[in-house]
């Protein structure tokens, strides 16, 4: 990217710089390779005196010299120009990354053995600040997370794939769901830490870019300007950059003189060839910056002590081949040595590097850690297997279990609500040592409430509490911002989920054993338990996996998705054991994602896994629709419909004489109108009939003996009987009433709609 030319008296903005602004420009711009925008620079520096400058790091293993001196320089200058620099230590980060196996104990001893070396080794810590990224955002959790969903509903999966090289990654590499996280977290850092400019390597400016993008996407004017520092190279031949696996590619601040001296002597260093030599860059970028001078000693027979002060002269020698390779080295060596050893003027006399860590207690055990700690990417914690899920209870196999007619009687209860039941013997087992399983239940608040979201949950939670459950229904305010329900709009999702217990509770649910949790504050106020679960999720499961997950937001895998989607059941599943649920009962389209809860229990060895409880997934009511749809009115009842509504919806069904599979109205009669009144009544010519079981209705209609305008007759009668009390509540409350109107207004837009309300909005204010 092309900078803005450096001579100017007078900005863009229209305001004159002075000489003092010019110099700090000259200082801070110094740091990086690359500079997007100096324009935007020099006008934050005008403007700000004490601009916030981001800065951060992985704690992984030990510090190589680039991460120590390079850092430590570029602070030192930034600070000198009156910035005020704030080090994230990305501990969270590194967890995601799985460095060094995902133990965060060790995470953070590496995380303090890095502080330590900044400090023994001269960085100028007044105006610093060393902020740990696990402890920052479980304090501001509110304000950071809507800020990392927001970032991942507004790009595509596409793009944060294309940043995967901040964490030595490329995007056609085998990548976990917890490497889409890491990008939308570490493009939330900058406005969450209210950064000005971002300080980090040329490998980060992806994300940063992103950052930038996402200032323009919601109109934010003041964008964090984006300085890039070069990247060392390792020090042998083909080495692109550092491998702190390898300890012959780079050298680490607390070599020995030995070591040093045997690395710089091994290291790739072809005569009269600048590009890619390592050695010329660790002169270029570390020796020249620190000495302001580079020293080479020789015999006068082959050129005598010369003292270069530009990298220009540097490159001329080495390619001429004046400067032969030995020397070069031997007075890298040197000078590495040198800063590594010897204590410089402004260290503000602290001891050296070498021997802080030999002497001085503290530093010498935390090195000592750090030295075994092993830098490949090894199984999790134990300390990290408690974090992940509550402590499991002790359970035994239903095998050989003798249940007691109380227990048999509530199983069955229980288990007629699914149409599907993931291990029956785990629901006995659990049934017969928990007198009050906590069952998980839940939805994403999103326009109007068909009869299916009405009837069948209030039918089946009641069953749940009959049989001693004690049900938890998450009320998925997020969820439904991460799935651009309502155009993204909280507070709208909010009426609607409140809406909605209305309804429940108008509806007859018995709410005695019932929690509503909304999403929002529950995970705000465990978020220190909630996302390193999700965390785990993600860095325990490829990309893959979690896109077969993509049916429980209603969307396909093969999709264009955001970076949303890959964050939702990553979320989901680690809602099950933030509830410390012993029971999943949603519907058969979420099936996919509570197999990943109880994939991820084996991958932990937790043994008692959720049992999964899915009950059916009703048609639409016109023929060919798989599902219902908010918006198709005519494919669904909705539970405040009105008499008229309803009888003109069910004439208009699909109801094929004869035929019983696919047929909405005999789903609505088996799921809907027998659970409730365990009996169907059908009047015909013939009189009055009354069923009990499906079985019969079927064996009717399949006859011909029932026809399908008597069946729908009927079914008209038994849905409007089941509404009546809804429809009196939501005319006769206020709070209903006014709640009714609201979400028969929100109901009318679709997301894209809101996206052009919003962006309408923005242009005229």
């Amino acid at each position: 990217m092309e900078n803005a030319p450096t001579q100017a008296s007078s900005l863009a903005s229209g305001l004159q710089i002075s000489e003092e602004v010019e110099q700090r420009f000259n200082l801070v711009k110094s740091v990086g390779e690359q500079c997007t925008h100096d324009d935007e620079l020099r006008d934050l520096l005008a403007k700000k005196a004490a601009p916030v400058c981001y800065d951060g790091f992985e704690p992984s293993g030990r510090m190589h010299i680039a991460q120590g001196l390079m850092k430590i320089m570029s602070v030192n200058q930034l600070t000198s120009a009156g910035c005020r620099v704030k080090i994230w230590i990305a501990d969270w980060f590194a967890y995601m990354n799985n460095k060094l196996g995902g133990d965060l104990k060790k995470i953070r001893v590496v995380g303090e053995y890095f502080k330590e070396i900044f400090q023994a080794a001269g960085m100028n810590c007044e105006n610093v600040e060393f902020l740990w990224s696990s402890e920052e955002i479980n304090a501001r959790g509110d304000e950071y997370w809507p800020l990392v969903m927001d970032i991942a509903c507004r790009n595509s999966l596409a793009k944060i794939k294309r940043c995967m090289p901040i964490m030595g990654h490329s995007e056609t590499e085998e990548l976990s769901a917890a490497h889409i996280l890491y990008v939308c977290m570490q493009c939330a850092d900058t406005l969450f830490l209210e950064a000005d400019i971002c300080q980090l390597g040329m490998d980060q400016e992806t994300v940063n870019l992103l950052a930038r993008d996402y200032c323009d996407d919601i109109k934010r004017g003041n964008k964090p300007v984006i300085l890039s520092h070069h990247l060392l190279r390792g020090l042998q031949q083909g080495q692109t950059k550092m491998s702190k696996s390898d300890p012959s590619s780079a050298i680490f601040m607390e070599d020995e003189e030995a070591e040093v001296n045997v690395k710089i002597k091994k290291a790739y260093c072809p005569p009269g060839i600048v590009e890619g030599n390592p050695c010329v860059e660790y002169v270029r970028y570390i020796i020249l910056p620190w000495f302001n001078e580079f020293t080479v000693e020789r015999d006068e027979k082959y050129g005598g002590t010369k003292t270069y002060k530009s990298f220009e002269d540097i490159v001329t020698d080495y390619e001429s081949n004046v400067l032969h390779p030995k020397d070069l080295k031997d007075a890298l060596s040197k000078a590495l040595n040198k800063i590594l050893q010897v204590s410089i003027a402004f260290w503000r006399n602290n001891t050296p590097v070498r021997d802080h860590f030999k002497t001085n207690s503290r530093a010498k055990n935390l090195l000592k850690q750090v030295k075994g700690y092993k830098i490949t990417r090894t199984a999790l914690s134990k300390e990290m297997e408690a974090l992940s899920v509550n402590a499991p209870n002790p359970a035994s196999s239903a095998a050989g279990l003798q249940l007691s007619e109380e227990v048999e009687n509530k199983y069955n209860i229980v288990r007629s609500i699914g149409e599907e039941c993931i291990q029956e013997d785990e629901l006995k087992n659990l049934l017969a040592k928990k007198p009050t399983p906590i069952c998980y239940d839940g939805f994403e608040p999103s326009g109007r409430m068909h009869i299916a979201q009405g009837v069948m949950k209030v039918t089946n939670v009641n069953k749940l509490t009959t049989a001693g459950c004690q049900v938890k229904i998450w009320i998925a305010d997020w969820f439904a911002q991460l799935n651009n329900k309502l155009g993204g709009d909280l507070e709208r999702i909010k009426v609607v989920g409140e809406y909605f217990k209305e309804i429940w509770q108008a509806g007859g649910m018995n709410t005695d054993k019932v929690s509503f949790l909304w999403a929002s504050d529950e995970i705000n106020g465990r978020g220190g338990k909630y996302w390193p679960l999700v965390m785990d999720i993600a860095r325990r499961n490829n990309l893959r996996r979690i896109l077969r997950c993509g049916q429980i937001m209603g969307r396909s895998e093969t999709e264009v998705l955001s970076a949303a989607q890959i964050l939702y059941p990553c979320m989901q599943c680690a809602d099950i054991f933030l509830l410390e649920a012993d029971i999943c009962q949603l519907g058969m389209d979420q099936r996919k994602v509570n197999m990943l809860a109880r994939e991820y229990c084996d991958d932990i060895k937790r043994k008692n896994k959720p049992i999964i409880l899915s009950h059916h997934m009703l048609p639409g009511l016109q023929q060919g629709q798989e599902k219902m749809s908010k918006s198709n009115p005519s494919s669904a009842i909705f539970m405040e419909d009105e008499e008229a509504d309803v009888n003109e919806k069910i004439s208009k069904a699909y109801c094929p004489a004869r035929i019983v599979e696919g047929n909405p109205c005999l789903e609505y009669v088996k799921y809907l109108v027998l659970p409730r009144f365990n009996e169907f009544t059908v009047g015909t010519d013939g009189g009055n009939k009354t069923f009990e079981s499906f079985e019969d209705i079927a064996a009717e209609y399949e006859s011909g003996a029932l026809a399908p305008e008597d069946l729908k007759k009927a079914l008209v009668k038994a849905l409007n009987i089941m509404l009546q009390p809804v429809r009196d509540h939501f005319k006769t409350n206020e709070r209903a009433k006014n709640l009714l109107e609201q979400v028969k207004v929100i109901k009318c837009f679709s997301p894209c709609v809101y996206n052009l309300i919003n962006h309408i909005a923005c242009i005229l204010t």
